[in-house]
């Protein structure tokens, strides 16, 4: 029994339980505009956005999602090449099985580099996680997702997103692979076609190449190094470039698969045989690369483990887990098939 006039405790509130009321009243706001700002819908200034989604993120307020859409996860690309979206998405669709969970997909295409306009549409579809696989996402976007109580996990990001959990490839072993398997050929004379330098894959790749020559003590020449986007037609611009060098390189390393199919397209013009007269490399193992004649030498990132492991991430955040670390990076395979061969006569 409680002791006679002392009076009662009120039970301690907890994190997120202030009501939509209270946060518009100490943003100064309507509680409809809170609202707006929770379901991410336009008609909210810049500066009260950020307002209301601070006190949001301040006080732990997470949205409760309706019975119906509690178990949808929404994966987002950005004009990504098919086969790796799809292996991707078969990661995703086999955790989501397991938990009853429905997957649906967004190309942003364009709209990736426009701010913010890819977000309000997937919050109006009250996701119980998203799984973004394109470079455009930011920390601005982590941020209205978490003002929204919408847990994010980002696939091979470009930048630091952190504390966002992110899923890579250890890039920086992949490339040492693929390095040491020229040098061991017996090339010397290494073309580089890295990435773009805004990259973080990018940059781990060209790391991994500088320190596989450097362990047997061959220095990196900056004048067989390019640096373009992830294409077709900068791996043949830019390979031309390399192949007509008066010292051209016997080998050529590429930042992803598309890059060493321009190579490829490059050397036919150029009148040159692979892997006779150039060894090529690329980085990916998409389905296409065991299409080329002769079969692409590449290493192979798990995708499809990629998309699972990003499921497994954003479920158990969406159920108020805490993650052990922010940063989970995966093996890369080297796969060998016909485009290298030991350096002939130029």
């Amino acid at each position: 029994m409680l002791e006679e006039g002392r009076p009662r405790r009120r039970p301690a509130r907890r994190r997120g339980d202030l009501p939509i009321a209270t946060i518009a009243e100490l943003a100064g706001v309507s509680p409809p505009t809170v609202s707006k700002v929770l379901n991410g819908r336009a008609g909210v200034g810049e500066q009260t956005r950020q307002r209301v989604e601070a006190l949001l993120r301040d006080h732990g307020y997470r949205r409760p999602f309706p019975a119906r859409t509690a178990h949808g996860l929404e994966v987002v690309f950005q004009q990504m090449l098919g086969s790796i979206a799809i292996e991707i998405m078969r990661g995703v669709a086999g955790v989501a099985a397991l938990r009853d969970c429905t997957v649906g997909f967004t190309d942003v295409g364009p709209r990736g580099s426009a701010g913010e306009l890819w977000v309000e549409p997937l919050l109006l579809r009250q996701p119980a996680g998203i799984i973004t696989v394109f470079p455009g996402v930011t920390a601005r976007h982590r941020e209205m997702l978490a003002a929204s109580g919408v847990p994010l996990v980002a696939v091979d990001p470009i930048g630091d997103l952190f504390p966002t959990p992110a899923v890579g490839t250890n890039n920086w072993s992949g490339a040492v692979a693929a390095t040491r398997h020229l040098l061991d050929l017996g090339h010397r004379r290494i073309g580089v076609l890295a990435g773009p330098t805004r990259d973080l894959s990018a940059r781990a790749r060209l790391d991994g190449i500088r320190a596989a020559l450097d362990h047997v003590g061959i220095p990196f020449d900056d004048g067989l190094l390019r640096h373009g986007e992830f294409t077709f037609e900068e791996g043949r611009d830019l390979g031309r470039e390399l192949l007509t060098l008066p010292a051209a390189p016997t080998a050529v390393l590429c930042g992803d698969d598309l890059q060493a199919m321009g190579v490829y397209e490059a050397a036919r013009q150029l009148g040159l045989r692979i892997p006779d007269d150039l060894s090529v490399v690329g980085f990916d193992d998409v389905e296409q690369a065991g299409w080329l004649a002769p079969g692409l030498t590449t290493v192979r990132q798990p995708f499809a483990e990629m998309g699972a492991t990003a499921a497994r991430l954003v479920l158990a955040l969406a159920e108020g887990r805490a993650l052990t670390q922010h940063r989970y990076e995966l093996d890369t395979t080297l796969v060998l098939r016909g485009s290298t061969a030991a350096p002939g006569p130029r």
